[in-house]
């Protein structure tokens, strides 16, 4: 960024978070509000503090602290010191006190209201900035709001900072303050009748409020002529003179980034791709920062997700599929790279290098996978559903092991048969319908049906690991065992701990999906989940409670964590009724995060990083950082 002005040089580390020319606009309407509010009013001698001595000199004061060259008028000509004492001209020491700095603070509550929605959010920025200088200035506190957000629903700030204005610019509300929300902040921050220095910054009603008596206030406005782009603030302090100022608006293109994301210098530049190659599909990595997408031409890739819109991105890793096969599904290992499993004309294949033993069926085909109740055995892995997903697991030998989760919600185990070089699949259970990587440990929901145990991994507990002819271990299968289906439940399983019981989640539907929480206490062993309990109503289970959100009619849940718009609370994210809308949903509100370019055929959230993706039916794929609110990266189709 280009020097500022001198004149903006006290709010230069401020403004240095603002991209040029940001930085230049917002620093303008920071000089013109500094002036019109003013420095904080000093505490006088007579304000109390201890005393600490003496600071500089005053014309008043008490004989006892006059200078000692002083006395020497009354010595040499006592008439000059009679004079000068009726004329004030002579020279007292100015006492110095302690005062109490951490009893001293400055309070700003901003209207997030529809009177201020808009324009009206560039003066609140540029007054927060202002603010949090003065206040510093002075060796005061300094606290900010949302005056719809009252404690303890949502805590008052202390800072400036990119992440707590990206979250002040998406609290919005249909609704103007009210007396209720004002007295809860008068009350929560122990303003006395008459505050110090606590400010209410939005439209002109804010004065009718009872509990706005004894504040002080700013005023904004647009100014309602034709062709003009202005605003007006109107600084009403509690105890001095009114001051207005008019501000030029800045060109639309940079409000619209001020009112977007003010910090951010570039927006993700395109990549265009071939309508031939664009994706059709994706999903995330076990660790959350690749993606996995599949595309029209049949190959699939896997993309490093980059860590802003300006780094530079890596070649995918990409595979390209032959004329006689079709991918059935795929997955990232960070240990082992791209792992991919498709299907030639009768027979599966498996691309990837493991790390895992042979299997010896030790049993007939029928009976590896069988065991299946009429009723509850899914389709095996084909391409018209879509493709699933590959999960790499260690057992207790350490080997790797490789694991298949249908869309349609079927759980197999992938392993190569190496006497006959070729792949083939147990079922394990069914029907799946959310598996991550929780701690080191693949987890997944069973929802509805539980499977019969002789047709899962359970078997292992049967297992022998034996040595075959040429001394390597081999995995023995046991034989299979029918039993009756027990009672339809969802419940959490975690893979390998075959001995455990199943964690039984009190939901009625089994529709679920992982999410990642930073700050927010989540079940061990369990991470942040979230369940559907009945048509609309979603349950998200954290460390000491549930919580029940209800989510619209036609809505889509697409995953749960946390978003930059409040801290330390978590939510479900939903595709909306019309399939374009992306929105963030809480217990108490409903925040709008992006609004697609048309309609979105798939969305996802990461369970283990803070990112959001989305594919529309054009092919556009974008990926937006949650922490910060900003598209990350963003494809678009192009002709040939």
């Amino acid at each position: 960024m280009s020097a500022l002005p001198p004149s903006l040089s006290p709010w230069a580390e401020s403004l240095s978070l603002f991209p040029e020319p940001l930085s230049l606009h917002v620093g303008a309407y920071v000089a013109r509000l500094a002036a019109a509010v003013g420095g904080m009013r000093s505490r006088s001698n007579r304000e109390g503090g201890e005393p600490e001595g003496y600071d500089g000199l005053s014309r008043r004061g008490s004989f006892d602290r006059l200078l000692v060259s002083e006395w020497l008028w009354a010595l040499e000509a006592p008439e000059e010191l009679v004079r000068r004492a009726a004329f004030g001209e002579l020279s007292y020491l100015k006492p110095s006190f302690r005062q109490p700095q951490g009893a001293r603070r400055t309070v700003v509550l901003l209207d997030a209201g529809p009177d201020q929605l808009g324009n009206p959010r560039i003066a609140h920025l540029a007054l927060l900035i202002v603010m949090a200088r003065r206040a510093e200035a002075a060796g005061a506190a300094f606290t900010w709001g949302v005056l719809q957000a009252p404690p303890p629903k949502q805590r008052p700030y202390s800072e400036v900072t990119p992440s707590l204005v990206l979250s002040w610019l998406g609290a919005r509300d249909i609704a103007p303050p009210s007396e209720e929300q004002l007295a809860a902040w008068r009350e929560a921050l122990a303003l006395e009748a008459t505050p110090e220095d606590a400010w209410l910054v939005g439209d002109a009603r804010l004065a009718r409020l009872p509990s706005a008596r004894g504040l002080s206030r700013v005023e904004v406005g647009e100014v309602m002529e034709p062709g003009e782009r202005k605003l007006q603030v109107d600084v009403r302090p509690a105890s001095r003179e009114a001051r207005s100022v008019v501000l030029e608006l800045p060109p639309a293109d940079d409000c619209v980034r001020l009112l977007r994301d003010p910090f951010q210098a570039r927006v993700a530049k395109p990549v265009v791709r071939l309508s031939e190659d664009r994706p059709t599909s994706f999903h995330f990595s076990a660790e959350g920062r690749r993606l996995v997408t599949f595309h029209a031409d049949g190959s699939v890739s896997a993309m490093a997700i980059p860590a802003s819109p300006t780094a530079t991105l890596p070649k995918p890793r990409r595979i390209k599929v032959k004329p006689n096969q079709t991918v059935l599904a795929a997955g990232w290992r960070p240990n082992g790279g791209l792992l991919t499993l498709m299907e030639r004309e009768d027979r599966y294949v498996l691309h990837g290098t493991l790390s895992q033993p042979r299997i010896s069926r030790g049993v007939g085909s029928a009976e590896i996978i069988g065991g299946w109740s009429s009723g509850y055995a899914p389709t095996f892995p084909s391409a018209t559903p879509g493709p699933g997903r590959l999960f790499s697991w260690r057992d207790r030998g350490r080997q790797e092991m490789v694991l298949l989760l249908t869309r349609t919600g079927g759980l197999f185990l992938v392993y190569r048969v190496e006497a006959e070089q070729r792949i083939e699949m147990v079922a394990l259970d069914y029907p799946v319908t959310a598996m991550a990587e929780v701690g080191n440990k693949l987890v997944y929901i069973r929802g509805g049906a539980k499977v019969p145990v002789s047709s899962r991994l359970e078997r292992l507990r049967r297992e022998k690991w034996q040595t075959g002819d040429d001394g390597k271990p081999v995995f023995v299968l046991a034989p299979q065992e029918d039993a009756p289906p027990p009672p339809p439940r969802t419940s959490l399983h975690v893979m390998g701990t075959w001995d455990a019981e199943d964690v039984v989640l009190n939901v009625k539907q089994g529709e679920a999906c992982f999410g990642w929480a930073s700050d927010v206490p989540v079940v061990q062993g369990m991470g942040l989940l979230a369940a559907r309990h009945a048509s609309n109503v979603w349950r998200m289970f954290l460390a000491d409670h549930q919580v029940d959100i209800t989510v619209p009619d036609g809505a889509r849940v697409v995953g749960v964590g946390g978003c930059h718009v409040a801290e330390h609370q978590v939510g479900l994210f939903v595709l909306g009724a019309d399939q374009r809308t992306l929105l963030w949903l809480t217990e108490k509100r409903e925040t709008v995060l992006r609004k697609a370019s048309e309609v979105v055929t798939h969305a996802e959230v990461s369970h283990s990083a803070p990112l959001l993706a989305w594919l529309t039916r054009s092919g556009e794929l974008v990926v937006m950082d949650l922490t910060m609110g900003r598209v990350l990266y963003r494809a678009t189709t192009g002709g040939m």
